[in-house]
């Protein structure tokens, strides 16, 4: 079965750079103090620097090598000011993210052409994130007879999980191996062996198993439970009772419903908080809250769904991987790789 690769370049190259950090900038505690120590990251001999090119092309050469895709795309964030908040207004969204270090600034823009200069497809616009792009591609293209993969360290990409797209998620070797035993996958598991290191492979029961509701209920969860690290405000206090209502109701729209049909009276408020209780074990009840905050959690619920109806021009064949060999050796040659040149023979 023919194989289509998305990655989120944004979440790879960022991972990269990070994960190949002297220590001197890696520890410091200052942005001043790490600018002093910014010479010491692998660079060339002209000065340009590629601590987070080099990782991440040894990870897609990997990638390359162990699931040889017929299809593939890279998709990045251009911008923080995307239609979340031009259009929804959300100012907090992603507002504690810091300052894209000047370094990694560079090697954004240099993987971006270095991808598309070796002939793989790169999809950015300043009014999306990449993943309204994955999940815009898998909308379009998903189906029975693609093998669809996803890779990401982010965890919200559980919302495109299907019986047809898998989410690779990057992580430590150490929890991969820790997934791996609990939910018995050894070599000889069909696709284990594929499978690069430091990742791990969700499907649909996996996402269950983890968060408590299916791929298709993720939106309505984060809705209501929120994304500190994304800013998304969710509502207070009631994690803990997000699963139950989310598998009993299975969307916001019934979830309010519930609730207005008590129409404020408060025997029926109780008789709800009692059903509550004793049918979904929610110790306290959270109608209150989900009361007061009820414009906050839908706004949370648009922020939380990737868009999946960018208008992909490109059909399937055009996202057929096609590597230019002379522009690969090129390029590494040109940012002084030599040990990827000699891996791959070129």
């Amino acid at each position: 079965m023919k194989k289509f690769l998305i990655i989120d370049g944004s979440s790879m190259l960022s991972t990269s750079y990070y994960g190949n950090l002297p220590k001197s900038v890696l520890f410091a505690k200052t942005d001043e103090e790490k600018e002093k120590h910014y010479g010491e990251l692998l660079h060339t001999s002209t000065g340009e620097y590629t601590n987070a090119l080099f990782t991440m092309l040894k990870t897609l050469i990997t990638l390359y090598k162990k699931v040889s895709p017929d299809y593939a795309a890279v998709a990045f964030d251009v911008s923080r000011d995307t239609f979340r908040r031009t259009q929804l207004g959300a100012d907090s969204y992603k507002a504690n993210r810091k300052e894209t270090p000047a370094p990694l600034k560079e090697q954004f823009i240099a993987m971006e052409n270095i991808l598309q200069k070796i002939g793989c497809q790169v999809l950015m616009d300043k009014d999306y994130e990449a993943d309204d792009f994955a999940a815009s591609l898998v909308k379009k293209f998903e189906s029975p007879d693609l093998e669809t993969y996803i890779i990401t360290k982010d965890h919200d990409y559980f919302q495109l999980v299907s019986d047809y797209t898998r989410l690779w998620r990057v992580t430590d070797k150490d929890k991969v191996k820790d997934m791996q035993q609990r939910y018995g996958l050894y070599a000889g598991a069909s696709g284990y062996e594929m499978l690069p290191a430091g990742i791990f492979e969700y499907t649909s029961d996996i996402v269950y198993s983890e968060e408590g509701v299916y791929p298709e209920h993720i939106v309505t969860l984060l809705s209501i439970t929120g994304d500190p690290g994304d800013g998304i405000p969710g509502c207070k206090g009631v994690s803990s009772a997000a699963a139950p209502l989310v598998n009993e109701y299975g969307s916001l729209d019934a979830i309010y419903a519930a609730i207005d049909d008590c129409e404020n009276d408060k025997k029926k408020e109780k008789a709800l908080s009692d059903f509550w209780k004793g049918c979904l074990g929610i110790g306290r009840s959270p109608l209150n809250a989900l009361k007061e905050n009820r414009e906050t959690v839908y706004l949370s619920y648009q922020l939380a769904k990737m868009k999946d109806d960018i208008a992909i021009a490109q059909t399937l064949e055009d996202f057929r991987l096609r590597i230019d060999k002379a522009a690969l050796k090129e390029i590494l040659t040109h940012y002084e790789m030599n040990s990827l040149l000699t891996e791959l023979k070129l």
